[in-house]
């Protein structure tokens, strides 16, 4: 048999390493996970629906990075803020569309990349109608979420008055 003085250590140790494992798991699937320092990018939308902070972003199914922040701008539009991974090479005209994760899922921001030789860098603004203050790494092509309420309004409206509108 062990001494006490063993056995305690070895039980002490064991302790300490379930704990420091508990916590790291705690922070990275709570979404606190320490992912400053990445490509800062801003977009603008009129519709965000469900989208929140700690939301993922993700190119091709691929998640990239989060939702840091969604704010209004000075248009009452939604202006999110999303940080994603640096060693990315994404050109100036990618797009972003909020997309949801299968019928009921979360909502997530789909970027797609575009055609353009230029890439996205730190600070440099990419908006063609950029107004003095305009962030750093703005897209602008955007697609809005889906609102379904409005859709349907739009098909109860539609198919009532005869499908013109």
């Amino acid at each position: 048999m062990q001494s006490t003085a063993l056995r305690d250590f070895i039980v002490g140790l064991f302790v300490l390493v379930g704990l420091a494992s508990l916590g790291y798991l705690s922070l990275n699937l709570g979404g606190a996970a320490a992912t400053g320092g990445g490509l800062e990018l801003v977009a603008t939308f009129r519709e965000i629906g469900g989208l929140t902070a700690r939301a993922p972003v993700a190119i091709s199914g691929v998640r990239v990075g989060r939702v840091q922040r969604i704010e209004l701008d000075s248009n009452l539009d939604a202006r999110v803020v999303m940080d994603v991974d640096a060693s990315l090479e994404l050109p100036v005209d990618t797009s972003a569309a909020i997309r949801t994760a299968g019928l009921l899922g979360d909502q997530f921001i789909a970027l797609e990349p575009g055609a353009e030789d230029d890439l996205l860098g730190p600070c440099e603004v990419v908006a063609p109608e950029a107004a003095p203050g305009t962030p750093c790494n703005q897209i602008d092509m955007v697609e809005n979420a889906l609102n379904i309420e409005s859709l349907v309004g739009r098909l109860v409206h539609g198919v009532a008055d005869g499908g013109e509108e």
